[in-house]
């Protein structure tokens, strides 16, 4: 996600970080870069005019210390500028329950996933969660939902053949209430473009369900143009906060710097990824320090933490501290990395990596090397060692692979194998990321 403007600043920082003093000079020479790095990113002109402009006065009547590199004190005041306009005191929804939530946005804005993934985001968090389908336009909509619904396990509420919205919204306020649930979240109809219509039809909706959120649903990758949809949107009904949809798609980031600055709505939640689980709470900290390559390790180990079961992390410890370490408990470590998502994304969370399209990660490899695996019986997933030649051959053929690639991989594994005994034989011991000791 934002790939352009992280590759953009990492460049920038680098030649920051070469400054011996900061000069009037060269903070307008950094101040002209910044200002062409977030235009190219689509950050609407009056935003970076404003954060340049920030940037600037900080930067002169700042006093380096010794002990500081004027480059890198910079680099603070920029990122430190960047937190402040993307940061709200608004994180989350609101705490009164029960609560109704009206979702609502243009068609291809990705509204209907939101509504599904907002529900399991909300059912985690241990609310009684239930979805509305309002939109009776879209004739997929309801078969959609329904289906996310049940992907999910969450009840879904959807209308009669020819039912009429008013009647249905009705109906649908006084099921969820009989069924105590905590959370309603109602999914509203969507145009290709803002229109009369469906500006009443949303009306309609809110003066029935009388919502206590009103969230909108961007595309992130509508950049400054998501400020228009917006105001538009805020001139009819009183949206509460943003959701920012397929932020994992958007290479630049211009909505999420933009709508908050210029609509003083706050961006709540982001959508990052085609699964119902790739969704997040928007924390500007976060971003900005993914974005200048600080890495975000409370959001991976949140992301590790929700996927991964304690008890399948303390089972493969056991195994790894009794040095029973089998090609079985790889392909279980294997399957649960997967969980998590890409892995370019994934790595994207920690400090130094250089971002999407910099480190090529062949998941195509993956698949292979567990066809290998899975290839194997019982007995040679246990112990490796009795793989000979012609076992090779028989797996070679049953994964679609070469016995090439299966000598590589076992050489591999072995080494992994060789390290795992040396630290776990060694009197400090070997600590594990999330295990405990």
């Amino acid at each position: 996600m934002l790939e352009l403007l992280q590759q953009k600043l990492q460049s920038l920082f680098k030649n920051l970080r070469g400054y011996g003093k900061l000069s009037e000079e060269n903070i307008s020479g950094a101040i002209r870069e910044i200002r062409l790095t977030l235009l190219a990113a689509d950050v609407h002109y009056q935003v970076v005019r404003d954060i340049c402009e920030e940037v600037k006065q900080k930067a002169l009547g700042t006093k380096v210390l010794e002990s500081i590199r004027p480059g890198d004190l910079f680099i603070k005041i920029f990122h430190d500028a960047l937190i402040e306009y993307l940061a709200s005191e608004k994180q989350g929804l609101l705490s009164e329950r029960p609560l109704r939530i009206l979702l609502c946005g243009l068609n291809g804005s990705g509204k209907t996933t939101t509504a599904a993934k907002l529900a399991l985001w909300c059912k985690k968090n241990k609310e009684r969660v239930g979805l509305v389908a309002a939109d009776l336009t879209r004739p997929a909509a309801r078969e959609q939902l329904t289906k996310l619904a049940s992907q999910i396990d969450v009840p879904v509420y959807v209308p009669e053949k020819e039912e009429k919205i008013e009647a249905f919204l009705s109906k649908a306020l006084e099921q969820t209430k009989q069924d105590r649930l905590s959370v309603v979240i109602y999914d509203t109809a969507g145009r290709l473009d803002l229109d009369e219509e469906l500006l009443k039809e949303l009306q309609l909706a809110y003066s029935v369900v009388l919502p206590q959120e009103v969230l909108l649903v961007i595309d992130s990758a509508t950049g400054q143009k998501g400020v228009d949809i917006v105001k538009a949107f805020l001139e009819k009904i009183p949206v509460s906060g943003l959701i920012l949809s397929k932020f994992d798609g958007d290479a630049r980031g211009g909505a999420a710097f933009s709508v908050k600055k210029l609509t003083g709505l706050s961006v709540l939640f982001l959508g990052t990824g085609e699964k119902v689980e790739a969704f997040e709470l928007f924390r500007a900290e976060r971003l900005v320090d993914r974005l200048f390559g600080f890495g975000d390790i409370v959001s991976f180990v949140e992301k590790v933490e929700a996927q991964i079961k304690e008890q399948s992390l303390a089972e493969i410890e056991k195994k790894i501290r009794s040095k029973q370490f089998g090609l079985d408990d790889f392909l279980v470590q294997m399957r649960m990395l997967k969980k998590l998502g890409p892995l370019d994304q994934l790595l994207s969370y920690l400090p130094g990596f250089p971002g999407k399209g910099q480190i090529e990660i062949d998941d195509k490899k993956l698949k292979r090397i567990e066809a290998i695996v899975l290839s194997m019986t019982p007995e040679e997933r246990k112990n490796p060692d009795i793989i000979n030649g012609k076992r090779k051959l028989r797996i070679a053929k049953g994964s679609g692979t070469t016995v090439p690639e299966i000598n590589e991989f076992l050489r591999r594994f072995e080494s992994v194998r060789k390290l795992i005994k040396k630290f776990s034989s060694s009197k400090e011991g070997f600590n594990f990321p999330f295990f405990k000791n």
